[in-house]
């Protein structure tokens, strides 16, 4: 059944809606469906308080960190955190948290729900297409439905929820699909708002393809495929208890809690089937990803599992690495897992957030030093988000060095070696890579090329010089460092150059940037003492020069 919803924002709405060849009229209070129109409410949901570099949780057991003396090594995976998105919050619903995040080009489309009985849910969109400066471009509140999932497509949100059919005139059934318009990174409801109800407690997953949409229902629910267009129902398949999907090509993977994996064909005849007696509870998110042949399934206190799709063996148990003093234990689990390229990513609840590398196998490279209890996680291109609980949205950037950067340092080497790097008087050296310091301090030449985080401060010594192309962030807004250019010595730039903290410039230095794409991005203040200059074309992105 597919309804057409028109929601002026008018004190009360008429809804026709068609079924077969009956028309019946309700009347919807559009008081359920609210476009946040204060810009005041947007910009305050950003929260840069810990934006900066991003580190790892010491552990002593992951002896790839670690030189034999002990001496900690310079790691991979130069995080950042660009911001936190404070959670939607109104009256009756005040901890609303993520349920699910979609990237599309420069904009994320974000979903939330709550854990308590009532049904209430938001969805927000927000521009990263400047990693420094995103922003909440808008906002709307579901105050009596759950948005569970949501992908974005050619001008619509699709968004899976659920609603209590009882309570409303237009819902005949608890599941929901909501084709919603965009336009400009702004949520349309004037154009109208179309529907389809299905049965299932609560619609748990949507999913897009050329064949339509996907959707996903738990607890004697279905997975259904819409036409894009009309949302007319075009197949069916009934399940006990479906809480995710995914699709691989021609094949459908679904999550039934009953059961384990169920792999279906495009007319939703069974492939194959995976059986987990994993820690799947009652209504919990719990999700699963495809990379390549593999299938990784986030199954609560068991960690995750990884599958041969075809065959159905496990290949490898992903057990939780850490249990955390004072936090219960049922707090401790996988709710979700998720692959970007050979990067897994596992959001253990309490246990936080945890990173591994697929190569041969899945090994730990670390837990992401985050705040809060991680209960979701998505992952796209250079982008992580990671939903706290009500600590909100976690956007976090990977920055992957790009192909062309790398390619123009071909005569420098691989860096590996000590987390503080120290370049003596009398040494030139050159190195390409991603990776993360402690500290940085030259005192003959150094060129970098790459991208690069520097959790404590960076020092050019006198007549020294230090080049870098690519990306190097400096600090975090809560743990401000500084990077200090002494006298006569040279700083040169050419890409992305990041400070939480601040730019001290000695008598004689010189920050020249190169070429005519370069951004720098300071927090605190730039300092220039007698003689000092700074040439070449850049972005003062706050305006700090």
């Amino acid at each position: 059944m597919t309804r057409k919803l028109l929601f002026p924002l008018l004190a009360m709405v008429v809804v026709l809606i068609s079924c077969s060849d009956e028309t019946t009229v309700f009347e919807e209070n559009d008081d359920n469906l609210v476009v946040e129109q204060d810009a005041s409410v947007l910009e305050n949901s950003l929260n840069f308080e810990d934006s900066g570099v991003l580190d790892f949780y010491p552990d002593q057991s992951a002896s790839s960190n670690y030189a034999r003396e002990g001496e900690e090594q310079a790691g991979d995976y130069p995080l950042s955190l660009v911001a936190q998105i404070n959670p939607p919050s109104y009256s009756g619903a005040e901890n609303l948290t993520a349920s699910h995040i979609h990237l599309v080009n420069d904009y994320v489309y974000v979903s939330y729900n709550t854990a308590e009985d009532d049904y209430a849910g938001a969805m927000d969109i927000i521009y990263v297409g400047d990693p420094y400066q995103p922003r909440v471009t808008s906002r709307l509140y579901y105050t009596n439905a759950d948005i569970n999932s949501i992908k974005y497509e050619n001008g619509f949100v699709y968004a899976a929820g659920g609603v209590d059919a009882e309570q409303s005139a237009t819902a005949d059934a608890n599941s929901f699909l909501a084709k919603i318009p965009v336009a400009n990174g702004r949520f349309n409801t004037d154009a109208g708002i179309s529907y389809a109800f299905q049965e299932g407690f609560n619609a748990t997953d949507v999913a897009l393809t050329n064949a339509g949409v996907y959707v996903t229902s738990g607890k004697d629910g279905y997975i259904r495929l819409y036409d894009k267009s009309s949302l007319e129902m075009i197949n069916e398949a009934a399940f006990q208890d479906l809480r995710s999907l995914a699709i691989n090509n021609d094949k459908i993977a679904v999550l039934d809690a009953s059961y384990g994996v169920r792999v279906l064909n495009s007319d939703f005849s069974q492939a194959s089937d995976i059986a987990i007696s994993g820690d799947f509870r009652e209504a919990d998110k719990r999700t699963l990803d495809y990379y390549g042949e593999l299938i990784v399934v986030a199954e609560g206190q068991d960690g995750a599992g990884v599958y041969n799709a075809a065959t159905g063996n496990l290949v490898q148990r992903l057990e939780i690495p850490i249990s955390p003093e004072n936090v219960e234990q049922g707090d401790i689990v996988t709710n979700a897992a998720a692959f970007n390229e050979n990067v897994l990513l596992m959001a253990n609840g309490g246990a936080g957030l945890c990173l591994s590398e697929n190569d041969n196998g899945v090994d730990l490279v670390g837990i992401i030093a985050l705040d809060g209890s991680i209960n979701y996680v998505e992952t796209k291109e250079d982008y992580i988000f990671a939903a706290s609980g009500r600590g909100g949205l976690q956007i976090i950037k990977m920055n992957k060095p790009s192909q062309s950067l790398e390619e123009s340092c071909v005569d420098t080497s691989r860096y590996s070696g000590s987390s503080n790097l120290t370049v003596a008087s009398n040494q030139n050296l050159g190195y390409n890579g991603s990776n993360r310091f402690n500290s940085i301090t030259v005192e003959g030449q150094l060129l970098l090329c790459g991208t690069w985080t520097v959790r404590n401060d960076v020092k050019v010594d006198k007549e020294a010089a230090f080049d870098m192309r690519g990306t190097l962030i400096v600090g975090r807004n809560s743990d401000r460092k500084d990077v200090i250019v002494e006298e006569n010595a040279i700083l040169r730039i050419e890409g992305d150059f990041a400070i939480y903290g601040n730019l001290i410039l000695k008598k004689g230095a010189s920050l020249e940037f190169l070429g005519d794409a370069n951004r720098a991005y300071i927090t605190g203040t730039v300092t220039q003492e007698e003689g000092a200059t700074v040439t070449g074309e850049f972005n003062d992105m706050n305006n700090r020069f």
